[in-house]
């Protein structure tokens, strides 16, 4: 098997310096590329399966995680609301936490919402589910249980190579 694991998540936002300051400040992510913007790119159509796609995104790392964020111009995204968990597709991204209900608290501040008011026990971790300002949701786990760490995997070697 060639698959050597997941590389990167990709978030649609609506405001990219909110959302990036929002994700900065919420779980350490740091700018990994400056923002690229894009307009009538022929490549980048091609490469999203879309027409006359316009916008900018830019590339965050924390840890051994990337992530992207996109603001769209066009086409005209779908503003009527967020997936919920229970949605076809991609619908959230889990961190993995130290005390989890002081980092539920801490989050907060920065402008994320939970539906409930503490974490479930689900046996090998402690998880609650939550929103970002712009309602995407994301999973707060705590492990209690040897042989679920973060620490398991190979750390990062060197930088990937620029991908848009």
């Amino acid at each position: 098997m060639m698959i050597r694991g997941i590389h990167h998540i990709a978030v649609h936002v609506h405001d990219l310096e909110r959302m990036t300051r929002f994700y900065r400040n919420a779980f350490g992510f740091t700018c990994f590329s400056d923002p690229y913007r894009w307009q009538q790119d022929a490549n980048f159509d091609a490469a999203v399966n879309l027409d006359n796609t316009a916008g900018r995104c830019c590339l965050l790392r924390s840890g051994n995680c990337y992530m992207e964020l996109f603001e769209y111009a066009q086409p005209a995204p779908d503003n009527r609301h967020p997936k919920g968990p229970n949605d076809k597709g991609y619908t959230h991204f889990c961190v993995d936490v130290v005390g989890i209900e002081g980092e539920m608290e801490r989050l907060r501040v920065l402008g994320m919402s939970f539906g409930q008011p503490q974490p479930v026990n689900m046996g090998p971790v402690k998880s609650i589910y939550g929103r970002d300002p712009e309602g995407n949701i994301i999973e707060l786990q705590e492990t209690l249980e040897q042989g679920f760490e973060l620490e398991d995997l190979p750390p990062l070697k060197q930088k990937p190579p620029r991908l848009l």
